[in-house]
């Protein structure tokens, strides 16, 4: 199934180009990454597919459903962790996977699941603008993590995080692919993302420069990190 689709989508701020004719289909099951230089159209892409603003040119889709036709029909499908840390300043943590879990009727919400597995219970009685930056980030993960959608859109996941938070996530995400979610994933990290891609797009000026199966660059004996050098340099 074809969980993104998007044909000659371009995004044109007055005489700035920031995404130039991008064609891209991404399965049910994939875990795909973006992979660019800052500046390059990541994020722009990222906030298309996400309803945040519109295309100046071209069409895209989720789950089957025009994007720009179907907003908040596509919002409540997905999950969104954006660049910047930006939990609701006056919640505590627990209360900001309260309003998530209550605004999306989850069902068996598991939020002391989440404190725990993000280590967030010392700051149980702190509101999110009191939070260091890495606390933060934390907070829009396990808000994500709580959705239980099944498209989650990461943007640089993650930069905040200590190594052995970094792992549980990326521990958590593979697991969530094998289960038949899919994640789009943007980022500059390339050791990330060429282990947890199955595939990996390289944007550069806007264009996509490059679109790769992981394994099958590994069989060239060639590192994602080569590959991008290559282009971008």
């Amino acid at each position: 199934m074809t969980v993104i689709s998007c044909t000659n989508l371009s995004k044109k701020y007055e005489e700035v180009l920031a995404l130039n004719s991008v064609d891209i289909k991404i399965e049910q099951g994939e875990f795909f990454g973006l992979l660019g230089p800052n500046g390059a159209g990541k994020t722009t892409f990222l906030k298309i597919l996400t309803g945040q603003i519109k295309a100046t040119q071209g069409e895209a889709s989720i789950f089957g459903m025009k994007i720009d036709q179907n907003v908040l029909d596509v919002k409540r499908k997905i999950a969104i962790v954006p660049e910047q840390e930006s939990p609701p300043s006056f919640l505590t943590p627990r209360e900001v996977l309260e309003m998530v879990t209550s605004i999306r009727k989850t069902e068996k919400p598991r939020i002391d699941y989440w404190i725990e597995f993000f280590e967030l219970e010392a700051m149980e009685g702190r509101v999110c603008r009191n939070l260091s930056r890495g606390q933060k980030q934390k907070v829009m993960l396990a808000a994500a993590f709580i959705s239980e959608v099944k498209l989650m859109f990461l943007d640089e996941p993650f930069i905040n995080l200590d190594p052995i938070v970094q792992t549980k996530v990326r521990d958590w995400l593979a697991e969530y692919v094998r289960e038949g979610g899919t994640v789009f994933l943007n980022t500059h990290l390339l050791e990330n993302a060429q282990r947890l891609c199955d595939r990996a797009a390289i944007i550069h000026n806007g264009e996509i420069q490059s679109l790769i199966k992981i394994n099958e660059l590994e069989e060239q004996d060639m590192s994602l990190e080569e590959l991008f050098h290559e282009i971008i340099l």
